[in-house]
């Protein structure tokens, strides 16, 4: 049995994308698209290595080394393999990005390109791919360059200078030159292969390195926060903006639990952070797409109801069903496609839209700014949030047997109100800029009478409720109040004493439908940091941020969860909000350029 953890790193190109673990070893990549079925599933099975499927491996014989890296600023992945003679080889990873007849260019395609670096390895090939989540073994097809790998659930094709036979047979031989293997449609490969896999690779690389030139980065972490910005990237879903939670399903966020869900959907939820994520990066282009995703979404109902989550296609449906052909992360189960939540209410969603989307009418850089029509638009999710800011829901962390009043979803449906006003004054209309002022107003005075819990000095995560939850940390962030407000404070205070472990934060410590949580939850431990830099508490902050950054996986990837006891990383991955966190945490606490450089010892 293999034992899997989440020591992966990710490629992609924002149409695919493929995780790959310490040894090379292809085990999730979804065709043709991020939320598709996998061809490589590996991650979700602990099989007989002699008769297991779902992968893509290069192994080296009496293998004695790993390392991995990323080709620094790029999403091209690195990984060297040593035996014990001193032998080596490197293996690149990548997935073709690049600007073509002034468009870019992102074919359905992984390229692996092996090369000897020292002496001559005796390496081994195996391409096991399977379809219908695990369920079919496809039939192949041998040609002089190809193997088509075909079932009736689809088919791909590897093209390859390597020899046929030895791939087929899975044989060893000894590799003296480089090879490329390219995974992609069932098509037929146009031109050398040696020479299109060397032009997609240096022109993959020019992209990316040309992509993170313009970010706007720290003068402290800048390897980190590029990282995260390549990542938060390669989880957008480019044809129509979307960005999705996490490449993967059901890695569970906490082991032997059921609390497996499938997060390649794109949360409403997150809207709001990933839109100030991007902005702060100068990442504008992928900002404005993401709007455009979440404008499209808002216009799908006229009458301004939305749902919690949507497909990266927004209108398809995500009904929730379990995969019996997956026995799931280490035996894990249940394996889920689909999210339920879809399904769920919501009301802080109404919030995420309107705060994200607002960017739109203030960033003059974007070259479609918001009008009268888009702000219309929003009106109607405006008057869904003041019509259901008091009504129970699921709340931020989809509850699915309790729906009660949360604070934080009343608090969204509040700066759904706030923001329309200033986006109304923005486009001169005074009347609706009042309406929408007394509108906040009212939701304002009733968070506050009913949200606030002078027993424990505290917001409480419901209405008229005892307990806090880490959503509350966003209520200075959010701007409903004030960082140095005395409840504020006290907040703070109350989630410190009841949800922190160590240098991490729990979501809440009650009872949900699968029992009391035990693992961190990333993000929140991230809305901390950046709560203590807001009351001054900046020391603390940056000891925690450095934490946090040495939680990292081996590459610099973040999941959802994280065991506070081990510092093993839980959850679905790559976390786009995990990594969002990290990007604003280390913008807000970074020592200035000037500072830094110019200052005069």
């Amino acid at each position: 049995m293999i034992k899997r953890d989440l020591n992966l790193a990710v490629i992609g190109n924002c149409i695919i994308g493929a995780l790959i673990d310490r040894a090379g070893r292809h085990v999730w990549s979804c065709f043709p698209r991020l939320d598709a079925d996998p061809i490589f599933c590996n991650l979700l099975k602990n099989g007989d290595p002699v008769r297991e499927d779902g992968f893509f491996e290069i192994t080296v014989e009496n293998l004695a080394k790993c390392e991995q890296s990323y080709l620094a600023n790029t999403a091209i992945l690195i990984t060297v393999l040593t035996d014990s003679q001193g032998n080596a080889l490197r293996i690149l990873d990548f997935a073709p990005r690049f600007k073509q007849y002034e468009r870019i260019f992102r074919p359905t395609m992984l390229i692996r390109r092996v090369e000897p670096l020292a002496g001559r390895c005796r390496i081994r090939v195996k391409l096991r791919p399977a379809f219908d989540y695990g369920a079919l073994t496809p039939t192949r097809t041998l040609g002089s360059n190809h193997i088509r790998y075909t079932t009736p659930a689809g088919a791909i094709r590897l093209s390859t200078d390597a020899p046929i036979s030895y791939i087929a047979e899975e044989s060893a031989f000894v590799l003296d030159e480089p090879l490329n293997f390219i995974v992609g449609p069932d098509e037929t490969f146009p031109g050398s292969i040696n020479g299109i896999a060397r032009d997609f690779l240096e022109r993959t690389e020019d992209y990316w390195r040309e992509w993170s030139r313009y970010l706007s980065v720290p003068f402290e972490w800048q390897d980190a926060v590029i990282r995260a910005a390549i990542t938060l990237k390669l989880c957008s879903f480019e044809e129509t903006g979307a960005i999705i939670a996490a490449m993967t399903t059901s890695i569970p966020e906490e082991p032997g639990t059921g609390r497996t869900w499938d997060y390649r959907y794109c949360w409403l939820r997150d809207a709001y952070f990933v839109v100030h994520a991007l902005n702060r990066l100068g990442a504008t282009r992928t900002m404005e797409e993401y709007i455009r995703y979440i404008t499209n979404v808002a216009a799908l109902d006229p009458g301004g109801s939305l749902r919690p989550v949507y497909a990266i296609l927004p209108d398809e449906p995500l009904d929730e069903r379990i995969i019996p052909s997956l026995p799931g992360y280490r035996d894990m189960g249940p394996v889920r496609v689909g999210n339920g939540a879809w399904s769920q209410v919501q009301n802080d969603s109404y919030g995420s839209i309107v705060l994200a989307a607002a960017q739109m009418f203030f960033d003059q850089r974007l070259p479609r700014m918001g009008d009268i029509e888009l702000f219309h638009r929003l009106e109607k999710l405006g008057e869904q949030a003041v019509a259901v800011a008091f009504t129970p829901d699921a709340g931020l962390w989809e509850f699915r047997t309790k729906a009660r009043v949360h604070t934080h979803s009343a608090v969204m449906c509040w700066a759904a109100a706030n923001r329309l006003s200033m986006i109304a004054r923005r486009v001169g209309q005074s009347e609706r800029t009042a309406y929408w002022n007394g509108q906040a107003d009212r939701i304002r005075r009733d968070v506050f009478a009913r949200a606030w819990n002078p027993q424990i000095g505290s917001f409480v995560e419901t209405f008229d409720g005892g307990e806090v939850d880490a959503s509350l940390l966003l209520l200075a962030e959010i701007g409903f109040v004030r960082p140095d407000d005395p409840r504020y404070l006290g907040t703070v205070a109350a989630i410190e004493q009841r949800l922190k472990r160590g240098r991490h934060l729990l979501r809440y410590n009650g009872a949900d439908d699968f029992g009391a949580p035990t693992m961190s939850f990333t993000v929140c431990t991230f809305w901390y940091i950046e709560a203590l830099a807001a009351i001054g508490r900046r020391e603390e902050a940056r000891d925690i941020f450095e934490h946090m950054l040495a939680s990292r996986n081996h590459v610099g990837l973040l999941s959802e969860d994280l065991d506070p006891a081990t510092g093993e990383l839980w959850g679905n991955f790559p976390q786009s909000y995990s990594m969002v966190g990290l990007i604003l945490s280390a913008m807000r606490l970074s020592k200035s350029w000037e500072e830094s450089v110019w200052r005069v010892s």
